[in-house]
């Protein structure tokens, strides 16, 4: 999972509990928002602690483009598509004859 969903999850859950704990606890409007704000703020930040200290990133492997590799893979299909057009040409030819080269197809 990546750690993009771990801070979002734990800052809606953060919000809701701290919310339904300024609603039991307190009674004025300011400290309910003041203390929903600091517990979302402290599952928010608590969050961040631990994906910094627990989750690691794969190592990524740094990969350069194989020209050469890339250079005969497609001549060898540049000349399969050469023998199948040649194929193709000789099977119509012999289909219809001679009346290919004169409708100019």
């Amino acid at each position: 999972m990546r750690s993009e969903n771990y801070v979002a999850f734990f800052t809606v859950s953060g919000f809701f509990i701290g919310l339904v704990f300024s609603v039991i606890k307190f009674e004025a409007i300011e400290d309910i928002i003041f203390y929903t704000i600091a517990v979302t703020l402290f599952f928010y930040l608590f969050i961040h602690v631990v994906l910094t200290f627990y989750l690691r990133e794969p190592d990524t492997k740094v990969s350069f483009f194989e020209k050469d590799s890339f250079e005969t893979v497609c001549n060898m299909q540049i000349s399969e598509i050469k023998k199948r057009e040649q194929k193709i040409s000789a099977m119509l030819k012999s289909i219809h004859g001679d009346d290919l080269s004169k409708e100019g197809v």
